[in-house]
């Protein structure tokens, strides 16, 4: 084989195994049909999608952070959702609800921040609305049988984290 097959062979297996190390599955607590691979995809979704997703992840417990990249309090409590989820993310699986936001900028705060779990789009708000929430952040925990255990009205504090963590984590 010529060098120059051989370097383009090496390149693009190379490519393949690092794009394959990126996804998102590295560290998910689930699967499903309808859980984002990629953390950074963001698909849109409607309250039918979101219940049919959170259907689909039960048995596994549930963290739902409801957030944008243009809410301060969102930023003050990204960096401690990013902590948790390296802890606790091969035991609960993280999800973000995105609101009324721009897919590009949700994308660089997601990297800014370093979170690797997915979130999905609801550039609307209907599901957070459909949930009777009000303002963001928000976050919601549910356990294994998907029973929601705790809503978290602001910013989510890292003892709250660790705590309610703990006790869906543990069943």
């Amino acid at each position: 084989m010529r060098p120059v097959r051989l370097r383009r062979l090496v390149a693009t297996i190379l490519c393949a195994f690092v794009a394959a190390g990126c996804s998102s599955g590295e560290g998910d607590a689930a699967e499903g049909p309808l859980l984002p691979t990629d953390p950074y995809e963001l698909p849109a979704f409607d309250m039918a999608a979101y219940d049919q997703l959170l259907a689909e992840l039960e048995g596994t417990p549930v963290l739902v952070n409801i957030w944008a990249s243009w809410c301060a309090p969102c930023r003050d409590e990204a960096q401690h959702l990013a902590a948790a989820h390296e802890e606790f993310g091969d035991r609960v699986q993280f999800l973000g609800l995105d609101i009324l936001d721009e897919r590009g900028s949700a994308r660089a705060f997601m990297r800014e921040y370093g979170w690797t779990y997915p979130s999905v789009f609801d550039g609307p708000g209907a599901i957070r609305d459909g949930l009777g929430i009000l303002g963001q952040p928000a976050t919601l925990f549910y356990d294994a049988s998907g029973e929601l255990v705790r809503t978290w009205s602001g910013p989510v504090t890292e003892e709250v984290l660790t705590e309610t963590l703990s006790e869906i984590a543990s069943g």
